[in-house]
């Protein structure tokens, strides 16, 4: 009995297993994913086309090869745009307005809505905030760890503004690349990171 037991245990971890590895053809997905914008208006349904970037990370489920990362990488990093002045800390408080705001790029926003970062979904960075996700690292003390470094504050821009020039299929958003915030939104964000009065270094 024991051993028909193991058989049968053996059986399933060996089907599930198989079953995980199944993937549906990429067109079967693609035919797919556009169906369900078909009464999307133009600019939406420009959105679901992958660029070449996340059309790797796609094809690969997110584990591209050393090269394909390579390549992702310093593609990536040619995208990023830095401030033209040289500053890239803002104000700090509407840093944390930006962090809390989770509005923008959606349906059933309305026209002239302003899109936030929604920072506090992903990462814990007032220590003193109660609610936060745990999908990326605690940012708590993030700019007094690093000493308020520029090479550091420069870092921390360049994952904001492009995740993918930093970490190939990274989860976090391409903020600055897909103009989901705009550059001063991400200098105000940098500050609440770094600026020695945020409580994120309290």
């Amino acid at each position: 009995m024991l051993k028909l037991t193991i058989a049968l245990a053996a059986g399933v971890l060996a089907a599930s297993q198989l079953h995980a590895q199944e993937r549906p053809n990429q067109a079967v997905i693609d035919a797919y994913i556009k169906s369900t914008f078909g009464k999307a208006s133009p600019e939406w349904q420009a959105r679901i086309k992958p660029d070449e970037t996340l059309a790797v990370c796609n094809a690969t489920r997110n584990t591209p090869s050393s090269a394909q990362s390579d390549a992702i990488m310093k593609r990536e990093a040619g995208r990023v745009a830095y401030p033209a002045d040289g500053k890239f800390l803002g104000d700090w408080k509407k840093g944390y307005q930006v962090a809390n705001n989770g509005r923008g790029g959606q349906f059933s926003d309305p026209p002239g809505t302003i899109a936030g970062g929604n920072c506090f979904a992903c990462h814990q960075l007032d220590p003193k905030e109660v609610s936060y996700g745990t999908l990326g690292p605690s940012l708590s003390a993030y700019g007094k760890d690093r000493k308020y470094d520029a090479e550091s504050i420069k870092d921390a821009y360049t994952k904001i503004y492009d995740s993918m020039a930093v970490v190939p299929c990274s989860n976090m958003p391409r903020f600055g690349v897909n103009k989901v915030l705009t550059e001063d939104q991400i200098k105000d964000v940098m500050a609440y990171l770094f600026d020695p009065d945020s409580p994120v270094n309290k």
